[in-house]
């Protein structure tokens, strides 16, 4: 009992493993489902992602996953945004149905949302996110 004691009271003293951010300096992004995978080991481990670059394509899939208090952008931060594609065996690249782009936009928080929405929404065409907008709807790291 005495021992169960001690742990209880190291951990509430905060000697927890300590955490380290996850910092993407430039992610092309890629096949999402691996990207969801890593966001939501990363979401269950506690860490905080540190977006220091581009973060394209599937990378932004970090901003469904995780808390708007575990992410963070530096001013050198660009996300870049556009409809979900799938691969055939072949490696040939086809337009995903509208259902699942639509879905991908919903998992997005509604400032982000709102902004893909007024930018064009998800297309072919990559947009954008970066500089003072991206600061109004991404904490910025400090």
């Amino acid at each position: 009992m005495r021992r169960l004691f001690v742990v209880v009271l190291l951990a509430l003293a905060g000697f927890a493993p300590a955490r380290a951010d996850i910092v993407v300096e430039g992610s092309p992004g890629g096949e999402a489902t691996s990207f969801l995978r890593f966001f939501e080991a990363v979401r269950l481990s506690g860490e905080r992602v540190v977006t220091d670059g581009p973060c394209f394509s599937a990378c932004t899939l970090a901003l469904s996953i995780l808390p708007r208090s575990r992410i963070c952008a530096t001013s050198r931060a660009i996300l870049g945004f556009h409809a979900p594609r799938l691969m055939d065996g072949l490696g040939n690249e086809y337009p995903a149905p509208a259902a699942a782009t639509r879905l991908v936009a919903e998992a997005y928080p509604a400032p982000v949302r709102q902004w893909i929405r007024r930018h064009g929404g998800l297309t072919r065409r990559p947009i954008f996110l970066y500089g003072p907008e991206l600061s109004r709807l991404i904490r910025r790291c400090g």
